[in-house]
């Protein structure tokens, strides 16, 4: 199943990360661009998610220096953009694979895309992580370890859940059952054209 593979590298991401646990650290993809396609662009989205959600920690602060937020406010802004663009690049492997499916008549199409159900599982696989450490950390009351381990219960059976929601997907597109049609993100803020602020208007 694809999501095995997917869950597997997503852990061993996340493990990596924290080995060192900074977001300055250096990226390294152990795995190669043109023979391990998938499992590099999987390792990358989940790097991404991974620093993400320690910035997301960072900014919430309530002590961090106002000139250090608005640095860490752009880099929150450019991983956003990272992350929309591996997602575009996981759905094209996906459009890639399955090109020569033709799909029955009666073939439906998805809610979203399997690329997006993936994005939902990186980040997923990170609420496990970090809930998992509330259940044991040291100096945490026995109740909130009681109530954070009920929380991990529920997104372990969400992950069973969403991974077979994936797995279903990406069968019933190789089978014909449905197909993928991908919209590009088309973010306006970010671009010179079409963010008015960005363009020098007031």
């Amino acid at each position: 199943m694809f999501t095995n593979k997917a869950n597997k590298i997503f852990k061993e991401v996340i493990d990596k990360y924290h080995e060192i646990d900074s977001v300055d650290q250096p990226f390294s993809n152990p795995y190669d661009s043109k023979s391990e396609v998938i499992e590099h662009l999987l390792y990358r989205k989940c790097w991404i998610d991974t620093v993400q959600w320690h910035y997301e920690d960072i900014i919430r602060d309530p002590e961090i220096d106002p000139v250090a937020a608005l640095t860490l406010k752009r880099q929150i802004d450019a991983s956003n953009q990272d992350r929309t663009d591996m997602v575009e690049y996981i759905d094209s492997y996906f459009l890639e694979k399955y090109k020569d499916v033709t799909a029955k008549p009666d073939a439906s199409i998805n809610t979203e895309s399997p690329a997006w159900g993936v994005d939902r599982l990186s980040i997923l696989a990170l609420k496990v992580y970090h809930m998992h450490e509330e259940t044991v950390r040291i100096g945490a009351s026995d109740a909130h370890k009681a109530a954070c381990q009920a929380k991990l219960d529920i997104l372990l059976e969400q992950r069973v859940d969403l991974s077979t929601a994936i797995d279903t997907l990406l069968s019933d597109i190789e089978k014909g059952d449905k197909y993928m049609k991908v919209y590009k993100q088309m973010k306006m803020y970010n671009d010179d054209e079409l963010n008015p602020v960005l363009r020098g208007e007031k």
